[in-house]
């Protein structure tokens, strides 16, 4: 059973939201991509150091990524949810009036380059410049809040409304919401014991695509989706990571990394012409830029969970069982350059090639 009430549920007005949501979710995927991935690029050129391109293997379920921090590497979370989070769940998404992005509070916060010029409208994401406002903030320490706006009732307005949030649930009730979600606990993370409990944590982050215990945005991430599941409307989490050079989306639909991919001049004239794409138009609209004798490009893989991921249909309790896969490779594409308009994603087979 989903956590969120699906299309067919909603009224006309609240059907009308979503397509709106989703439609400034399709736009700020545009602005995620272009600064987790080319403007980290375009840091490491800037530096002269190589860029150090995920290796197929990191994209696999379960896969170890070098624990290593690349500082030109931009890091950074969003969370984007489709309506308005209630001043209830303030306890552990931590969103006050004094981490509102409110004129006043923005130039007291020293370390923003924010100027004088800035205009309340600009934290609107219908604002033409909005994404000149959200990438003056998307470097501040903790995680950026986007929701619609409260006030204005008659229309769905989205904005920028906190930043500095911060995730303050626990890891250990994080996962014990999601074992108890997916019927392997009935109550209590350590009901059945400390190994239990500490098995269910590990799988946790394997639900949401993580190495065991990683730190910082990625676990803030995992945390706020899972915690935003209570709230009965779709959110999306956007984390971008110095260690996984990826840029994380979490949302209703499961599970996507994107990363820069190099690809060679063969490969790149073979994936064109299995898609009936001219050189040309593919070099304009998927190759990001061109290194020596490589085209890099964005590349995505989606995951879907396995059986053991879902919900029992008979509702039952089960055994965990640590051993059995929760994520599988679903979908990989890659994807055009931020701002493509006429082409869709491409299939690209590669991470078991």
């Amino acid at each position: 059973m989903a956590f969120w009430r699906i299309r067919e549920e909603l009224s006309l007005a609240n059907r009308l939201r979503r397509s709106y949501y989703e439609l400034l979710r399709d736009q700020l995927d545009q602005l995620m991509i272009q600064h987790a991935l080319i403007d980290s690029y375009a840091n490491f050129q800037s530096r002269e150091i190589p860029y150090p391109f995920v290796e197929k293997r990191e994209l696999k379920p379960r896969a170890l990524i070098p624990d290593r921090e690349y500082e030109a590497q931009n890091a950074f979370l969003v969370i984007f949810i489709e309506d308005t989070i209630p001043d209830v769940h303030k306890k552990y998404i931590r969103f006050f009036d004094a981490n509102r992005t409110t004129k006043k509070n923005l130039l007291r916060a020293k370390t923003l380059p924010l100027s004088n010029n800035f205009e309340r409208f600009h934290k609107y994401l219908e604002s033409a410049r909005f994404s000149d406002f959200l990438k003056i903030l998307l470097p501040v320490d903790y995680a950026l809040l986007i929701q619609r706006d409260p006030v204005i009732r008659a229309r769905d307005r989205y904005n920028l409304s906190h930043f500095h949030v911060r995730i303050d649930w626990p890891i250990a009730d994080a996962a014990e919401d999601l074992a108890r979600r997916l019927r392997y606990i009935s109550k209590d993370l350590y009901e059945k014991g400390d190994k239990y409990a500490e098995d269910i944590q590990k799988k946790f982050f394997e639900y949401y695509g993580l190495p065991v215990m990683v730190g910082g945005r990625r676990t803030a991430a995992c945390v706020a989706a899972q915690y935003l599941r209570q709230i009965g409307c779709i959110a999306t989490v956007y984390a971008g990571s110095s260690e996984s050079r990826a840029l994380i989306r979490l949302s209703e639909r499961g599970v996507s990394k994107l990363v820069l991919m190099r690809l060679k001049e063969d490969d790149v004239r073979q994936i064109a012409e299995a898609n009936d794409i001219t050189l040309r138009s593919f070099r304009k609209n998927y190759v990001v830029t061109r290194e020596k004798k490589s085209s890099i490009c964005i590349f995505q893989a989606s995951y879907s969970y396995t059986h053991w991921a879902r919900p029992p249909e008979d509702g039952k309790l089960r055994e965990l069982k640590p051993d059995l896969y929760w994520l599988s490779v679903d979908n990989q594409q890659l994807i055009p350059r931020p701002g493509g308009w006429q082409y869709p994603p491409l299939p690209l087979n590669i991470i078991y090639s």
